[in-house]
């Protein structure tokens, strides 16, 4: 296996429906500007509350893609 570098960042992605779609948004949207993503890792899930009631799911992922030198 060649040796690899990675980068890792940090997302939120955000649904009305759960955190799965969340999830989901967070990974399709960082993969429409970032490249080779290889590991999204959930840390933390909340929600968005109004007047008690949920009206938002949100996802905070740990997002690692490959470090491209521009060599």
């Amino acid at each position: 296996m060649a040796e690899s570098v990675y980068k890792v960042i940090e997302l939120i992605g955000t649904s009305s429906e759960s955190w799965e779609k969340a999830a989901t948004n967070a990974v399709e949207t960082a993969s429409k500007s970032l490249r080779e993503l290889r590991i999204a890792e959930v840390v933390q899930l909340d929600m968005h509350l109004d007047e008690g009631r949920i009206v938002a799911y949100r996802a905070k992922l740990k997002v690692s893609f490959k470090y491209e030198s521009g060599d």
